[in-house]
């Protein structure tokens, strides 16, 4: 019987741990244009990557003014504090190594009419997120819903 009550505070516990971790989760977008993504937390180290405005990323560690984080593909890096925004973004996430689009549409349906579509790796500013559906708006001066399973970031 002990057992069973300690298998039963386990699985809770770890319910409890594994939701407070995802809810916990942080993000940031990028804030300009050719920034860079370094191995390290510094200016000395390497330049992996360089990201565009509004990239998301999520924040996996803060080491003094620099934020090791992870983008959509899984790539992990630094970039410093001062280039990131809490202004919310998301990329499009599917279709990648295909000329495929998604479909952005009128409004949070499969039913509206499709305004635009979009490429893997697309950036999206987010205004609203409802039952399942993102609001988006592009700098281009797109401005529609994805379905949300379609897209990553916040």
């Amino acid at each position: 019987m002990k057992y069973k009550y300690a298998l039963i505070f386990l699985v809770f516990f770890s319910f409890v741990f594994t939701s407070s971790s995802v809810a916990l989760a942080e993000m940031v977008s990028i804030k300009g244009d050719d920034i860079n993504m370094r191995s390290g937390p510094g200016t000395k180290y390497k330049v992996l990557w360089k990201l565009g405005s509004g990239f998301p990323l999520k924040v996996l560690r803060k080491q003094g003014s620099w934020y090791r984080v992870q983008d959509f593909e899984g790539a992990i890096g630094w970039v410093h504090r001062n280039v990131t925004s809490r202004k919310q973004h998301m990329i499009v996430k599917v279709n990648k190594k295909t000329k495929k689009r998604i479909n952005v549409r009128s409004g949070p349906g499969t039913n509206n009419r499709i305004v635009a579509k979009a490429y893997y790796g697309v950036v999206f500013k987010t205004i609203e997120q409802k039952s399942g559906w993102v609001h988006l708006e592009h700098d281009k001066g797109v401005n529609g819903w994805v379905k949300r399973s379609l897209l990553w970031g916040f």
